[in-house]
């Protein structure tokens, strides 16, 4: 995926802020924010890694979960054009709209 750097097993987002002049990172999928700034690479994943190690102290120190659960169900709202015309490409191709939705989820994010 692009934008992405994984520092220990977790995923952070990264981003380039030209009000700072730095890239940003933010790590996804945990129960509360951690983010980090640096002017490379190299130095993102050192600040990120540093940054990651503050927030899981923090949660252990207070008994949080630090990685977000995920149910598996989320809503989406979509033009009711868009809503007709995917629910007759999944009837066409056999399947649920659930299925026909969670199949083209995982063509985007597996390309």
């Amino acid at each position: 995926m692009n934008n992405i750097m994984t520092i220990a097993g977790h995923k952070a987002v990264i981003s380039y802020d030209p009000e700072l002049n730095q890239f940003r990172g933010e790590f996804i999928g945990l129960n509360g924010g951690a983010d980090f700034y640096a002017s490379s690479a190299p130095a993102l994943r050192k600040e990120g890694a540093r940054s990651l190690r503050t927030f899981l102290a923090v949660c252990a120190e207070r008994g949080i979960e630090p990685v977000r659960n995920f149910s598996g169900k989320f809503v989406v709202r979509v033009p009711a054009g868009l809503h007709a015309r995917v629910t007759e490409a999944a009837s066409a191709s056999g399947v649920s709209l659930n299925q026909w939705v969670q199949q083209a989820l995982e063509r985007e994010v597996h390309p």
